[in-house]
């Protein structure tokens, strides 16, 4: 049995508006057996599913192509149009002779490839607006008579700000928070809808609800609004074709009118303001009278910036319900969902006319039981609803979201029943590809933890944290949690559409913002720099596309941002000049690693202890010693040699100035701190004359302290380096400390999403400086890809990335009974699986057709090799539990 399945374009099933000439293919064999391998592989692509069955008119034949790809293979046929639908499907041969049958067809569809098939015009609502203060949404509307059948109908659209469409009533589409947010000045996304089924011949109306959202919002920490415009403008055509083959395009015009409706305010901070009461019923459907609403103003903005919009969608993914009620000390009416989430709040509810409810928003409750939002400080996440009293009124608000576990209800003079409410759960909508399970219910409990931290953070761009007045896109926290997010989930065109961004955003000199896209300015009123810079933050731009090559083995993503990388790296030479020290600029260092002892640090080792800090200048220079490291690589696979030998001279300089500034004669670290020892370690910046003596200062710090005392850049890295000095036992101390600074204090403080800070709620229930107290921050989150890879041991080869070649080296425990790792690769599912059988180890793993695995079964002596094709297979140890 071989079948070919899970077809995707562009990572995406079917999609619309692809913006390429040369999409990527790829599919899974599913076949039973052992070791098998795709030996050839056909593709063809036609107009019509008809054509590619019947198989004439095509417009592409790949013919019988001698290979065992299956994974981003570039269309190469035909030159591609504007608005195009290929339907393609693929057959394929393997290594037993066996042919499969074709595939059952997909499709991808083509955006507007070029700035001449643009036929709309921007155009602004012209209504009075106080450019200092949040207006209320704009409503523009257009009627159109169509007097033939129609065969296809696609919407192209974008804006200035956010944008709900509807046609006839209905909402187009299934997103939100369109057009997204990017680097506006240099970038804008459009999207595009099929709306086949909601235009209809005869008369139609289309709508535009139009937000502040990014664009002109409130945004950013130093209060600010109008950071790239003062007016919204709707942007969009709708293209018909037909069934006797004639086209009409209905644009965004000069005819459209204008005017407000029932939303008087719709912040992404601060919430929104609704008045049913103002409500203009039926205003998207035929037939409604706007004689008294106003124009639209036509501008000639340009479509220079346009850009196809590729990456993960922000949708609404799953509804949470309250799984209690509260009546606080203070007499407050909370609603406890148990967990923390991000997304907005949907409620039924009967009121009398011009009467009100507000809703709060709130990650935690204080140490009295009361509901606490002084951590979000100024934002407000709140919902003021009033009632138009016409039966029961179903309301969710449009343009906001909110970090919230609890909310408060106030003003409602009704019964509060819980049933009534419900979460919506919104973020971009990547498949969530990896979990991972042991035996430890807290350790399950934080993988759980980072999950929900990944969807509340990835929404659209990744952000920091969902519920203050920050919501940006920091490079530092990205970094760090990029393979822990590509285990999780398909990050591959998120992370994409994100570094496009980040180059746009880019100096000149190739310096990198702290946040993408960037508002702070002039380091946001820090006065620590102006806002640019920082290692770890601003390697974002090599280090994560490296990650998505590693994971999904996406060239493309190194061609395409070669030129950002690079500048970055020519960046640091610069600074670093003869010394080969990056010891210029401001940096953030070790960010919020453990600072001092306080009082609810029982047992404390080391009273005299002043904190864990790690020289900036240390961390610079070995970030900048890694950074060059995937230079050097990036430029041998783009064959870029003269590049590649520039880097390669250069890393040998760069060791030997660390090791004359940062390590003293007898091998110590000049900051003699688990940060520094982890990520020199790890980044492989030692000498080797002086690993062992590296190696055995970090396990005794660990071993003084009993607990991390790591920050931003140091926590990814410990339990790695750990692990490779040969003390797992170290790195498994640390993951399963419950106390005051670790992982799992926070979960056995009931947290469901990863702090900002490692005590986030202090032991006795107060709380961390309430300036910076973050309950939804991934950063530390970064620990899981420790999980996946050394607890469980499911890793990639890097030297044939994207699991072709599967790495299994799991690391056990006695302390756990069993752990398991599962990944929905490009090639299928991979896992991983070991557990105690009556006290033998016992190794189960599943290697994908089309790749292939070196298994390391853990053994009393070392590793017991094994070179595997794909299949499921079980070992046998002669290793014990108390050997472990």
């Amino acid at each position: 049995m071989l079948k070919v399945n899970g077809l995707v374009s562009e990572y995406h099933q079917n999609p619309l508006g692809i913006d390429c000439q040369s999409p990527r293919l790829s599919w899974k064999l599913e076949c039973d057996g052992e070791n098998i391998v795709q030996t050839a592989y056909q593709i063809r692509c036609a107009y019509s599913v008809a054509n590619l069955e019947n198989n004439t008119n095509l417009v592409w034949d790949s013919s019988k192509i001698t290979s065992d790809k299956s994974v981003h293979v570039e269309y190469s046929g035909k030159e591609l149009q504007s608005g195009d639908r290929m339907y393609w499907q693929v057959k394929v041969w393997n290594n037993l002779g066996e042919e499969s049958e074709w595939s059952d067809p997909a499709f991808w569809e083509m955006g507007l490839l070029s700035k001449d098939d643009w036929k709309a015009q921007w155009i602004e609502p012209e209504l009075k607006e106080d450019s200092t203060k949040s207006n209320p949404c704009p409503i523009l509307r257009k009627e159109f008579n169509l007097d033939k059948a129609i065969q296809r109908a696609r919407i192209y659209a974008t804006a200035h700000g956010l944008y709900q469409l509807q046609i006839n009533g209905e909402k187009v589409g299934d997103e939100e928070f369109t057009p997204g947010w990017t680097a506006y000045q240099k970038r804008i996304q459009y999207q595009v809808y099929d709306v086949t089924e909601q235009v209809k011949t005869g008369k139609n109306a289309i709508g535009a609800i139009l937000g502040d959202g990014w664009y002109r919002g409130y945004f950013g920490w130093q209060g600010k609004k109008n950071h790239y415009g003062e007016k919204t403008a709707l942007l969009m055509q709708l293209h018909l074709t037909f069934s006797d083959g004639t086209e009409e395009t209905i644009v965004s015009d000069n005819s459209w009118k204008s005017s407000t409706g029932a939303i008087l305010e719709s912040e992404i901070y601060h919430g929104e303001v609704y008045d049913a009461r103002r409500e203009k019923t039926a205003w998207d459907k035929t037939g409604f009278n706007d004689e008294s609403w106003t124009n639209v103003v036509v501008k000639a903005y340009g479509f220079r910036e346009l850009t196809g919009s590729t990456g993960s969608k922000v949708k609404v993914t799953r509804e949470v319900k309250p799984i209690k009620k509260i009546w606080t000390p203070k007499g407050e009416t909370v609603l406890d969902f148990g967990q923390n989430l991000v997304g907005r709040i949907r409620f039924s509810l009967k009121g009398i006319a011009g009467e009100k409810i507000s809703i709060y928003h709130a990650e935690v409750l204080d140490k009295e039981g009361n509901f606490y939002t002084t951590n979000l400080r100024p934002a407000k996440q709140r919902i003021e609803y009033t009632f138009n009293g016409e039966g029961i009124e179903t309301y969710s608000p449009h343009f906001t979201f909110m970090g919230f576990r609890y909310i408060k209800i106030e003003d409602y003079s009704g019964q509060i029943n819980p049933e009534d409410y419900t979460a919506e759960v919104m973020h971009s909508d990547m498949e969530f590809t990896g979990s991972f399970e042991c035996s430890d219910p807290l350790v399950n409990q934080l993988q759980q933890n980072i999950q929900w931290g990944l969807r509340g953070n990835f929404l659209d761009v990744p952000t920091d944290c969902p519920q203050r007045d920050e919501r940006m896109g920091w490079t530092g926290d990205a970094q760090v949690f990029a393979p822990t997010a590509c285990f999780n989930v398909n990050a591959a065109p998120f992370f994409s559409k994100w570094m496009q961004d980040l180059e746009a955003e880019q100096r000149e000199d190739g310096n990198v913002p702290w946040v993408v896209p960037n508002l702070i300015e002039d380091g946001g009123g820090t006065g620590w720099s102006d806002g640019f810079g920082g290692t770890g933050w601003a390697d974002a731009a090599i280090i994560i596309p490296w990650v998505v090559y590693e994971r999904f083995a996406d060239k493309r993503i190194l061609e395409r941002q070669y030129n950002s990388m690079q500048a970055w790296e020519e960046f640091m030479i610069g600074e670093a000049g003869e010394s080969y020290l990056f010891n210029t600029g401001f940096h953030f260092g070790d960010w919020l690693s453990f600072a001092e002892y306080s009082s609810y640090i029982y047992n404390a080792p080391d009273y005299g202890f002043a904190g864990a800090h790690t020289e900036k200048d240390l961390l610079a220079t070995a970030y900048f010693y890694y950074s060059t490291k995937i230079m050097q690589q990036t430029a041998e696979i783009l064959r870029k040699e003269e590049d590649a030998k520039k880097y390669a001279n250069l890393l040998p300089k760069i060791k030997a100035a660390f090791k004359n500034e940062f390590i003293t004669p007898n091998g110590r670290l000049l900051s003699n701190t688990q940060a520094a020892y982890a990520v020199a370690l790890s980044f492989g910046i030692i000498p080797d004359e002086y690993l062992e003596k590296a190696a055995d200062e970090l396990a005794k710090n660990v071993e003084h302290f009993q607990h991390l005392t790591t920050g931003f850049l140091g926590t990814p890295a410990l339990c790695d380096a750990l692990t490779d000095i040969g003390r797992p036992d170290l790195a498994y101390k640390l993951l399963f400390n419950k106390k005051y600074p670790s992982w799992l204090y926070p979960v056995t403080m009931g947290a469901t999403t990863i702090w900002e800070r490692w005590d986030g709620i202090k032991p006795d229930g107060t709380f961390q400086n309430e300036g910076m107290n973050s309950f939804n921050h991934y950063a530390y989150g970064a620990i899981g890809n420790w999980l996946y890879t050394r607890v469980a041991g499911l890793q990639t080869d890097n030297r044939t990335p994207g699991y072709k070649k599967i790495v299994i080296k799991p690391i056990v425990t006695k302390k756990l009974e069993f752990a398991k790792a599962k990944l929905d690769t490009m090639y299928g599912p991979a896992t991983s699986e070991w557990n105690w059988k009556d006290d033998k180890l016992e190794l189960k793993v599943v290697v994908p057709p089309n790749t292939t695995a070196t298994v390391s079964v853990p053994m009393k002596n070392g590793f017991e090799i094994h070179e595997l094709g794909s299949g499921t297979y079980s070992f046998n140890s002669n290793l014990t539990k108390d050997e472990a």
